[in-house]
């Protein structure tokens, strides 16, 4: 199938709307009839698009595939990515050796032994928020009163970012993370962004506190290693996928419960252990990371008996191949007892998601919370009346109406 390359389809596809929790439909034949094939994106380029489980994971720890987005071939989400991509190089688009530096610059602080040590802290800020929250109108909007502070708090704390500034931030990186529009705004944000963290780094220098930001400032800027500027790019990832990856799981993976009444009560009264299984089964079922994992082949090399020749874009379908029936029984339903630690939501190889460990933490309080302290919680409006950021790089709903 798409050997022809005027038969590619436009990718991504679209969501049914009746199903806002599942891939594409489209998907599913792909992953059934022709798990590595030929996919069109928006500036005519045809990558390679691959769906199945273990070609993914193969994709993703092959060191004959790059991250590199000014390698030629590399498969552009839209124009407003490819602007961010050009204006600005994070670890996301490093390869080795390069990437291996970076990244261990950061390992220490998101250990998974560091994290456990924040859940009391974590469990605090959930519990304050949910007592603001039922103190407060009702309905209320899950995203504003729960989903999207837990996550800034956190992430402002270990970054060392007042939470004060917080709308800014959040507005910037609310034009960082929209894969439309126009992409000169894109970029003017993603400044706007970088000169404010710029000028945090001088103020750490001159009086470090106990942060991450503090420490990149008396550890690599006083010595030289790293420019102001590069410390600040680095924080802007941080900052920007520390906050709003884990707000969309929240929401959506509320929003999700809510709509599986029996998933939701299994959660609800489950211990701990039940509940970080499901944390696992949310993160797969919904794999919000709506643009995909995108690859260029440095060289040529088979996936699922095809030939990819270097200089080919791949992008690594891992919403559908968290959907594969090979790796996980019934994949399309949601099932918090199932085993689904394997799923490659955070990815897979040297480019898994730095802060999964943060983001599992996160999840397993408010989940373990939200519905024990609020057992009557419910959708405020049909499932149908919500809306879904279909055209985001994180995939979620724009507010979540609940009453209890």
């Amino acid at each position: 199938m798409a050997d022809d390359l005027s038969e590619a389809q436009m990718f991504p596809m679209a969501r049914a709307a009746r199903c806002p929790f599942d891939p594409a439909p489209e998907l599913r034949r792909l992953i059934e009839e022709a798990p590595v094939s030929r996919v069109r994106l928006w500036d005519g380029s045809t990558p390679w698009a691959v769906t199945r489980y273990e070609d993914a994971r193969a994709v993703l720890a092959d060191p004959r595939v790059s991250v590199d987005v000014a390698e030629p071939g590399f498969p552009h989400t839209n124009a407003v990515s490819k602007a961010r991509d050009a204006q600005m190089k994070t670890l996301m688009q490093m390869d080795a050796p390069e990437h291996i530096a970076q990244r261990r610059l950061m390992t220490a602080d998101f250990r998974i032994r560091k994290m456990e040590a924040l859940r009391p802290r974590i469990q605090r800020i959930v519990d304050d928020l949910i007592d603001e929250m039922l103190a407060g109108p009702n309905p209320a909007d899950l995203v504003e009163a729960i989903a999207l502070p837990v996550p800034t708090l956190v992430i402002c704390e270990l970054l060392g970012v007042p939470y004060a500034d917080r709308a800014f931030f959040q507005r910037v990186a609310g034009a960082l993370v929209m894969d439309e529009g126009d992409p000169a705004q894109a970029m003017a944000a993603g400044e706007e962004l970088n000169v404010y963290l710029d000028a945090l780094v001088e103020a750490k220098n001159a009086e470090p506190g106990d942060d991450i930001l503090s420490r990149l400032a008396v550890e690599q800027y006083r010595s030289g290693a790293m420019t102001r500027r590069e410390i600040s790019t680095m924080g802007q990832l941080l900052l920007v996928a520390g906050h709003d990856t884990t707000a969309n799981m929240i929401a959506l993976g509320t929003a999700a419960l809510l709509a599986h009444p029996a998933q939701l009560a299994a959660v609800r009264d489950g211990d701990p252990g039940l509940v970080a299984g499901a944390v696992e089964e949310l993160l797969r079922y919904l794999s919000i990371t709506h643009t995909e994992a995108r690859r260029v082949a440095r060289e040529d090399l088979e996936i699922g008996g095809r030939l990819i020749r270097k200089g080919e874009g791949i992008i690594v379908v891992k919403s559908i191949a968290n959907r594969d029936p090979s790796a996980f029984a019934a994949p399309d339903a949601l099932d918090v007892h199932r085993g689904a630690r394997h799923h490659i939501a955070f990815g897979y190889g040297a480019h898994q998601c730095l802060g999964q460990p943060l983001a599992r933490v996160e999840l397993q309080v408010v989940y373990g919370t939200l519905y024990r302290r609020i057992p009557t919680l419910a959708l405020a409006v049909p499932l149908e009346h919500l809306t879904f950021k279909h055209h985001a790089v994180f995939y979620g709903v724009r507010e979540l109406p609940v009453t209890w």
